[in-house]
């Protein structure tokens, strides 16, 4: 399962790419709008620093806008996938920018019918954004596994990118499922770094070995 990061914030994106740990990035108007400043600069600069996909999404809301920005979004580099949502404009965009070579994410996706639709109409990635289901009483897991039910059984080549992550456990399920990708915002990819007992582990084997050097002053590693 491919992890990519959900966000502009230049030095999580750093950090954590610089860990080997980043596969891709996604974004949207809104965390470009939170990291403030110039949104092209931000976006050439995850370009430039991810080498996996990045998606960038379009603002526009009718076929022809979408078509027009994608165009203009994958000029910042050949790893640019374009986020189109899911509506009648954004599938009809995204067999256009598809059939032009340019890869989209289908994004705001949040039924099996709707993710057919996006497999049909080309998508690379189809984003079901399953934490926005969880919030509304709804199982947003339940959903990731029809999904790839049906993938299966039709062989559709589109990706499952399992977006609106709430937690790490999430990400477990998402694994479990059988789930392309997660994108994780980075506070969620921190706890999944974390564990008590790692942190008392070192702190007890330190602790031992500084014991062991007082015993043994000319040790060494």
């Amino acid at each position: 399962m491919k992890i990519f990061l959900d966000t502009a914030n230049i030095t999580s994106i750093k950090l954590y790419n610089d860990m080997g740990l980043v596969d891709g990035i996604t974004t949207n108007p809104s965390l470009l709008a939170k990291e403030g400043g110039d949104p092209q600069k931000t976006m050439e600069e995850i370009v430039r620093i991810v080498k996996g996909d990045v998606s960038l999404e379009v603002v526009a809301t009718d076929t022809s806008g979408m078509v027009e920005e994608g165009r203009r979004l994958r000029k910042y580099g050949k790893n640019v996938v374009v986020k189109c949502p899911l509506t009648p404009d954004g599938l009809k965009a995204c067999r256009i920018l598809t059939d032009e070579g340019i890869p989209v994410n289908v994004t705001l996706c949040f039924s099996s019918n709707q993710a057919i639709l996006a497999a049909k109409s080309g998508a690379k990635y189809v984003s079901p954004f399953i934490g926005r289901l969880d919030d509304v009483g709804q199982d947003g897991m339940s959903l990731i596994k029809e999904i790839r039910e049906i993938f299966k059984n039709y062989q559709y080549g589109t990706q499952i990118l399992v977006a609106s992550i709430r937690h790490t456990m999430h990400v477990v399920e998402a694994g479990k499922i059988g789930a392309d990708v997660v994108t994780i915002p980075p506070d969620i990819l921190g706890k999944m770094l974390k564990h008590p007992l790692t942190d008392i582990g070192i702190k007890n084997f330190l602790a031992d070995w500084e014991k062991l050097k007082k015993e043994n002053p000319s040790i060494r590693i």
